[in-house]
């Protein structure tokens, strides 16, 4: 009887420190599956640092290795769009070289898959231990408001580890889109899940790439991506502004129609158009924003360009 393949994924920027310590985790698990064979694909995402380096010495030494090197960084969802065009397994994973997502439960989520007629494992942290309080709030607010507004329930504290069954990978790479929201992809996809939770879990070494900027773009990213409510909003200011100004004016001639009271002075006026003028920047914004993702899909532009694979590395070996 053929063995299942799971394909490992890990998208890595600037990770040199911590991708010995991954390897040496992944490794000591892929020990604990008799059964089970295992691919691992790291995508060096342009990486500054010698991330690629250390990537060809383990695939140098170990054949399971595998790897795609952008020819610039792309950013993360592009990088996981990568592994998963790539991969061939029978069920495929995502992780991150930090190892905030711990491949200790990689054996829980393939016994669940198999055997309990799942078509994917999530990961969910049930806290946000170590994060600045700030950035929990603000994390906190973004799934309860998307929530509200999108028809694609988005799981609070959910991470890209998951791991997925053939039938859901090859439905997520079917979605070629620019604009690329994986947390919302996996969930537009559909297919029963199940969720495992787990403590937060701080990075092994190096730093955070996602500064509170970085995340508060990728939260907009995420909500125009999956509504248009938005949009709605938008035109709701814009009727709620001409009825208070319609209302004002009745009350303007009223006044001085029956009281002969003057209309008031320049200070009044200045916080009207001051208020008015930023409603209406915000629609354009809102707008804007649509119409840039809108702008970016026609372009048909590749979400990667890769630079070189393992086989390069092949290559060279044989060359020589």
């Amino acid at each position: 009887m053929a063995k299942d393949l799971i394909s490992v994924i890990v998208p890595c920027y600037n990770e040199e420190e911590a991708l010995s310590l991954f390897y040496k985790e992944i490794n000591k698990v892929s020990k604990e599956f008799t059964t089970v064979d295992l691919e691992f694909i790291f995508v060096n995402d342009g990486s500054k640092d010698k991330t690629l380096e250390e990537i060809k010495k383990l695939a140098k030494k170990d054949k399971r290795v595998k790897y795609i090197s952008f020819s610039r960084n792309f950013g993360k969802e592009a990088a996981m769009m990568a592994g998963l065009e790539k991969s061939k397994g029978d069920y495929v994973t995502l992780m991150d070289a930090d190892l905030q997502d711990p491949p200790s439960l990689l054996p829980e989520m393939y016994r669940i898959i198999k055997e309990e007629d799942y078509d994917q494992v999530g990961t969910r942290r049930v806290n946000r231990k170590g994060e600045p309080p700030i950035r929990s709030f603000f994390a906190r607010c973004f799934y309860k408001l998307i929530n509200k507004m999108s028809k694609v329930e988005m799981v609070d504290g959910a991470r890209d580890y998951r791991l997925m069954s053939r039938q859901v990978v090859d439905a997520i790479v079917s979605l070629q889109e620019y604009n690329r929201y994986s947390k919302g992809l996996f969930s537009f996809v559909g297919f029963k899940t199940k969720w495992l939770e787990y403590e937060n879990i701080q990075r092994v070494a190096g730093e955070t790439k996602w500064s509170f900027w970085k995340l508060f773009i990728y939260a907009i990213e995420g909500i125009v991506a999956f509504t248009t409510v938005p949009l709605s909003i938008a035109a709701f200011l814009g009727i709620l502004i001409c009825f208070i100004a319609f209302i004002f004016i009745i009350v303007i001639i009223i006044k001085t129609l029956a009281f002969g009271d003057p209309v008031g002075g320049w200070p009044s006026m200045v916080c009207i158009l001051l208020f008015v003028s930023g409603i209406q920047l915000l629609c354009m914004g809102i707008i804007g924003q649509y119409l840039a993702k809108t702008y970016l899909e026609t372009k048909k532009r590749p979400v990667y360009i890769i630079k070189e694979t393992e086989e390069d590395l092949n290559k060279d070996k044989n060359k020589a």
